[in-house]
């Protein structure tokens, strides 16, 4: 009688941490790790060295940096213009991340149809996005411009003759540079959302059109509830954006009037560190506004987490 012959059994593949072979964490770490190479010398290291600038007196000017503790931070806390500042970057963020969401969900939902024409509107819309704040800052200086500027026009036209003063009056330089940075930055809420509305459950919208349900019951109780890990992903990205604003605040106003009148959080990080050559306060400005942001993400996500569950 003829012997089998013996069946050999794979030899298991060696594992690692949590059970998992080897071979996928150096996989991992083969495309992963240049990442995190560049990540660490471009992102953490310099976000650290801020950190650390921020506990010393240093003139940019100077090769000396003089240790002082959390002085930095109370003189912070303490003078009045700090609030002045908070007040600014409060208002024209809360102002640019709901108006640009807003008026780019309403785009989207209109240039969504089949309408003569659209593609050419969408690529229009989403335009200014790509265009140097800068120059977008120059172009609507004299769309402002008390004088000559299209505002007066208009306004004039509808028969207004006192026209706001954009340049002098803190009030109306901020409702200036932020309908300008909301006017640049519509196209990139716009586009997210559009993109969003192509995947969105047809057949739910259709029930609930049979179900009898008008416009805004369908908008508010099947649209947005899709829509809502777009808008929580563009609530993030559009308030780190907004709160980096610096070009179109430094060609229109320059911080001004008034010395502080639309200058936010960003722009007081370069006037302290390369105007006022304090770098070290600037650090300090730059390491509270990080802390916030931080804090600001987390409870999003935080609710974004308990609205999924």
């Amino acid at each position: 009688m003829r012997s089998r012959p013996e069946r050999v059994l794979p030899q298991p593949k060696s594992r690692g941490w949590r059970g998992r072979p080897w071979q996928d964490y150096a996989l991992f770490l083969v495309l992963v790790g240049p990442n995190l190479i560049l990540l660490s010398m471009f992102v953490y290291r310099p976000l650290l060295d801020n950190i650390r600038l921020s506990f010393f007196d240093w003139n940019i000017s100077d090769t000396a940096a003089t240790f002082i503790g959390f002085d930095n931070y109370r003189e912070w806390w303490g003078r009045a213009d700090s609030w002045e500042v908070v007040t600014n970057t409060v208002i024209f963020t809360l102002a640019a991340v709901v108006g640009s969401m807003v008026l780019g969900l309403a785009l989207a939902l209109l240039l969504d149809r089949k309408l003569f024409g659209r593609n050419v509107v969408r690529s229009a819309v989403f335009a200014p996005f790509v265009i140097s704040g800068a120059a977008i800052g120059v172009a609507f200086q004299f769309i402002f411009d008390p004088g000559f500027g299209l505002v007066q026009d208009v306004l004039h036209r509808l028969g207004v003759r006192q026209v706001p003063d954009f340049y002098q009056d803190p009030h109306w330089a901020l409702f200036m540079v932020t309908v300008t940075y909301i006017w640049k930055n519509l196209g990139y809420a716009f586009v997210i959302y559009l993109a969003a509305l192509q995947g969105i459950r047809t057949d739910l919208m259709e029930a609930a059109e049979i179900d009898g349900a008008n416009r805004w019951t369908t908008f508010t109780r099947v649209l947005l509830p899709q829509l809502r890990p777009t808008t929580f992903f563009l609530s993030i990205t559009v308030l780190l954006n907004s709160l980096q604003v610096f070009d179109i605040i430094n060609v229109m106003t320059r911080g001004g009037p008034l010395g502080t009148g639309t200058t936010t959080m960003v722009f007081q990080v370069y006037r302290e560190s390369f105007v006022n050559f304090r770098a070290g306060y600037g650090a300090t400005v730059a390491t509270i506004m990080f802390l916030v942001l931080l804090i600001v993400t987390l409870v999003q996500v935080r609710i974004m987490d308990r609205s999924e569950r």
